[in-house]
Parts: C-alpha cells; sequence; structure tokens
C-alpha cells in the first residue's frame, strides 16, 4: 500500500537530574561537594532513505519517543546520555508542524539528517552551587525538558510517466 502522508507525535528525552553529594573517606572529615551534572536527553532525528519509497513504516508507529538523561552522581559523574531516535524517511520527504503548517525540513539528498526534537541540557550537580560563602550547598538543578509536538509528514511524488490526451 502506498502512503505518501501521516501525522506523528514526538517526544525528546528530558535532562537528568544534577546530584547533590558530599566526598566522603577516611581521614577526610569535610571533604566538600562532589555532585555531577545529569546527562543529556536523547534528540529525535528524521533521516532520508534511498531504499524507503512509502511512509508505511512511519504510518504505523505514531509516537516516537527519545530516551531521558540519566541522574549525575558523586565524584563528579555526569549522568548518562539518553539514546537518540531516528526515523527513516524517503527521499523527497516534507516535515512540517501541525499547528501552525511551517516546514520544518524538506529532505531531498539520500543520507540528509536533521534534529527535529531537541532533548532537554541536564542539570546541574551541587559542586556548581559553592561558592566562597556557600561551600557546602545542599541544592541541584532539575533536568529541562525535552522539546515535543505534532508534526505532518508529506512525501513529494514526482511522477515517472505523464500521459497526454483528449
Amino acid at each position: 500500500m502506498f502512503i505518501d502522508f501521516t501525522k506523528v507525535e514526538l517526544q525528546a528525552g528530558n535532562g537528568g537530574k544534577g546530584a547533590v553529594h558530599f566526598r566522603r573517606e577516611k581521614f577526610i572529615p569535610k571533604g566538600g561537594p562532589d555532585g555531577g551534572d545529569g546527562g543529556r536527553g536523547g534528540h529525535i532525528y528524521f533521516k532520508a532513505d534511498a531504499n524507503l519509497h512509502t511512509l508505511q513504516d512511519v504510518r504505523y508507529r505514531r509516537k516516537y519517543k527519545a530516551d531521558d538523561g540519566g541522574a549525575g552522581g558523586g565524584s563528579r559523574k555526569a549522568g548518562k546520555s539518553g539514546k537518540d531516535v531516528t526515523v527513516l524517511v524517503p527521499v523527497g520527504t516534507l516535515i512540517r508542524k501541525k499547528d501552525d503548517h511551517t516546514i520544518v525540513a524538506d529532505l531531498v539528498e539520500n543520507g540528509e539528517e536533521i534534529i527535529v526534537c531537541k532533548g532537554g541540557i541536564g542539570g546541574k550537580g551541587n559542586i556548581r552551587f559553592k561558592t566562597a560563602t556557600n561551600r557546602a550547598p545542599r541544592k541541584a538543578q532539575p533536568g529541562l525538558p525535552g522539546e515535543t509536538g505534532h508534526y505532518e509528514i508529506e512525501l513529494k511524488v514526482l511522477a515517472d510517466v505523464g500521459l497526454v490526451g483528449l
């Protein structure tokens, strides 16, 4: 079945939260803060593939969600970044926002790739809030939310043969 138009819902991953952690070692009674930053949320990419000729795969999976970033850890360890999602579409695909019909991308070359929804930035750990007056901060930032949206995907079809007659 040939499908040349579909609608999808996309949700990029949220950023991971920063850690509130303090250094604890033998013979170091007050080690200070060492909480790490949260990881970045996963992006959602659209990639043009010359081996595809219809939007059939995209139509039957209408929701795409990338992974969230991991939380920060002790010893200044940053959280793991969320896994990105790549949606394969045929060459000649047009991607538009559903609400205002603005064109986001026009994929016309094989292998062309674009980020449609960006993942959220990870939050900062408590080591980032250390100052001269506040040497043991007990706060950290949560991660920022990833982008979400409803999109229309349309395949521009070029005819190989035309009929002219009466």
